[in-house]
């Protein structure tokens, strides 16, 4: 009898193990499920699934500096015009060239790569412009001695090289984004996740783009 009594008691104690076993299963296995979820995601960072989205979004900072730092130079055209006119009125044609390029500068607005060249073949046009107008303001000492044509001269200057950098930075940002999108393993999570997602256009490279301009009068 004691013997049975002890072989019942070791029964009792593997089916309470058992049993005890199977609770910890069920309480453990969504941790462990999160946990594989986790260490999924975390792998999946690893490999670069961000770096698209995350380089989509730079070039997108980039533009922006882009047009704020053009959109400066178009706000100093008005007053840079209405100085020169107070000393050159007779200076019509140079004037109004100023004044139709700011206007086509300020009608487009860019959402593909047409629409880039556009806005860069009107950005140059306002530059080119804009560097007539100084060789008009060569005529006139007391126009180049103005105090409010100093201050405009100095603000168009430092617009012109803040323009240079903002391009610069542009370029180089969706470089790295077109980059991604044609490598390993960006290709891959191109065509996964971001197949919506297409290359970025840039502005054309030109002899000396990587220099600021200089705005001597």
């Amino acid at each position: 009898m004691r013997g049975e009594y002890k072989l019942y008691g070791v029964r009792v104690n593997i089916e309470k193990s058992l049993e005890n076993n199977k609770m910890a299963t069920r309480i453990w296995r969504p941790f462990g499920r999160a946990f594989l979820l986790l260490s999924l995601l975390l792998t999946l960072t690893g490999c670069g699934m961000n770096t698209i989205p995350t380089l989509d979004e730079q070039v997108k900072a980039s533009w922006g500096q882009v047009e704020n730092q053009y959109q400066r130079r178009a706000d100093l055209v008005p007053n840079l015009v209405a100085t020169v006119k107070g000393y050159a009125s007779h200076e019509q044609e140079t004037l109004k060239a100023v004044t139709d390029a700011r206007a086509r500068v300020g009608s487009i607005q860019v959402s593909d790569p047409a629409q880039l060249k556009q806005f860069e073949a009107a950005q140059n046009q306002l530059s080119s412009a804009l560097s007539r107008l100084m060789v008009v303001v060569e005529r006139y000492p007391d126009l180049k001695a103005d105090q409010q044509f100093l201050t405009l001269q100095a603000q168009l200057e430092g617009t012109e090289n803040r323009i240079s950098v903002a391009r610069r930075d542009y370029i180089e940002a969706v470089r790295q984004f077109n980059t991604e999108l044609r490598t390993f393993p960006g290709v891959i999570w191109a065509k996964l996740l971001y197949s919506d997602l297409e290359p970025k256009p840039s502005f054309s490279a030109k002899p000396g783009a990587d220099e600021a301009p200089k705005v001597a009068f």
